[in-house]
């Protein structure tokens, strides 16, 4: 079982699968990809989801984890595009090369429901923020606020379909204008800091929050980073455009490089913001609680800076997950695991038939927001909790050629890596445990719903469906997605 777990597949591709066209986005675009795609609405909430878990004791040693953790994923991937150079796709690719076509599709599959799902959360939360100014768009699913986040849908794509080189180059703009609020956050924090506010209860053991305790240290620190899993969502956005990259060199560098830079930003967020109100005052504060701290700092005028900054940080986002959402869906048409037709492009070079398909996805589940009660919080859940499978095939397949010694023939540091891949995909698979199990069962639904796409792909290329333990493979879908559907009509899961 294990030799056609980890047989290598190698791509199958024409000359006609894809026009023929130049590649080239450099460090700065790779970077705004990674920075852009993992800045998002995260930020802007962190104080009051943070406050509500965590005192600064435990916050630190939350912290300390969580960045150990991503960071080993980020090496992974910055790792996998030096030693693999011919595998592209990133999450996709390196599932699929590792443990077969199946895994592969589930990799891709997943990631772009993920992406399209987390972006009806944006769409969401971008219209309700529009309630700051104008009382009516409040909540972000009022008849209104679905008619605005759906012209913005439709603004995207339009830009989308202009090529991925010129919605990278509004993706950079956008980065650079979403940090000017957070880095303004900083500065002001920095000033207003008062060393007595974070240090007055450093663990937590008095502080109460809606009338509870936060309870022992171990719990503070496990409750804090189940809230950090969404925020670093994204560090693995260069590693699926390394087939566009100038040179494959830049994938790891602005991987490495955005990842860092965007942790830095989210600690000095965090951690400011204990020294400017009291803790459970943080934790009773509406997202964006980033607004009120300003507002408690400086006054009317900085809740509306943070809020136009969350609209940019939201448009900004939401650029960069289409263009993943994308890119993920095409590459897999081209290897046979996704229908052909997925991978056509315009005359721009833009995956056209995926991005109608994705805007279209996006738009109904937006209209479906309209008669149901789930909320941004929701959303982004079920989005997270798609995205940590690829995560865990990633970090597997690192260890997998460890462990191998495949690349390493002549080559020093496997012991090195084999080291940060046991520790990534240890971190990775506890991160599935914490999503939660409703969240898996509704994971397998999605999964399901997509295999019908990826039977197609294999007869349309006149290719065996399943292997052995394929069929094994999908009986585990199929078993997860009667779980999810009995747990519906039952109320146990309420997704």
């Amino acid at each position: 079982m294990s030799q056609m777990l980890t047989r290598r597949v190698h791509p199958t591709r024409t000359e006609n699968d894809a026009p023929t066209r130049p590649v080239g986005l450099g460090l700065a675009a790779l970077t705004a990809l990674v920075v852009g795609s993992m800045i998002g609405s995260g930020i802007f909430a962190l104080p009051s989801q943070m406050a509500a878990s965590a005192a600064p004791g435990p916050l630190l040693i939350g912290w300390g984890i969580t960045g150990v953790g991503m960071l080993m994923l980020a090496f992974v991937f910055q790792t996998l595009v030096t030693r693999k150079p011919d595998v592209d796709g990133g999450v996709y690719g390196y599932a699929r090369a590792g443990f077969g076509n199946y895994v592969g599709f589930t990799s891709a599959w997943g990631y772009w429901v993920s992406a399209w799902v987390g972006n009806v959360g944006y769409l969401v939360l971008l219209a309700s923020t529009l309630g700051y100014w104008w009382p009516s768009f409040e909540g972000g699913n009022t008849f209104r606020a679905i008619l605005v986040a759906s012209a913005v849908l439709w603004i995207v794509q339009i830009l989308a379909l202009r090529g991925v080189h010129s919605a990278t180059l509004v993706n950079t703009l956008v980065t650079i204008a979403k940090v000017v609020p957070i880095l303004t956050f900083i500065a002001i924090g920095v000033v207003g800091f008062k060393a007595g506010l974070f240090s007055a209860d450093v663990w937590g053991s008095s502080t109460t929050i809606d009338g509870g305790s936060l309870g022992s240290t171990l719990d503070q620190v496990k409750n804090m980073m189940l809230v950090t899993v969404w925020v670093f969502i994204g560090v693995e956005g260069a590693a699926v455009y390394s087939q566009r990259a100038a040179k494959r060199s830049d994938v790891g560098r602005a991987t490495v490089m955005g990842f860092v830079g965007v942790l830095a930003l989210l600690l000095a967020v965090n951690l400011l913001s204990y020294g400017l109100m009291a803790q459970a005052k943080i934790a009773g504060l509406e997202d964006p609680s980033m607004s009120g701290l300003m507002k408690d700092q400086v006054g009317s005028w900085g809740a509306g800076f943070i809020s136009i900054g969350l609209l940019v940080s939201l448009l900004g986002a939401l650029i960069a997950w289409v263009l993943l959402s994308v890119e993920i869906m095409r590459l897999p048409a081209r290897d046979h695991v996704l229908p052909k037709v997925l991978a056509h492009e315009n005359e721009h070079g833009a995956p056209n038939v995926a991005l109608w398909l994705t805007s279209f996805c996006v738009q109904a589940m937006l209209v479906w927001t309209l008669f149901n009660s789930s909320t941004y919080t929701d959303l982004i859940y079920l989005a997270t909790s798609l995205i940590l499978l690829p995560y865990l095939w990633s970090a597997a397949y690192q260890v997998l050629l460890a462990v191998r010694g495949e690349t390493y023939e002549d080559a020093p540091g496997r012991t090195r890596d084999l080291l940060i891949g046991l520790v990534a995909l240890g971190y990775a698979v506890w991160l599935v445990y914490a999503g939660g199990w409703e969240y898996v069962l509704v994971a397998g639904l999605f999964y399901l719903a997509g295999t019908a796409f990826y039977v197609w792909a294999r007869k349309e290329s006149r290719q065996v469906v399943f292997t052995a333990i394929e069929k094994v493979l999908v009986g585990v879908v199929v078993a997860l997605s009667v779980a999810a559907v009995i747990g519906f009509v039952q109320g146990f899961v309420t997704i």
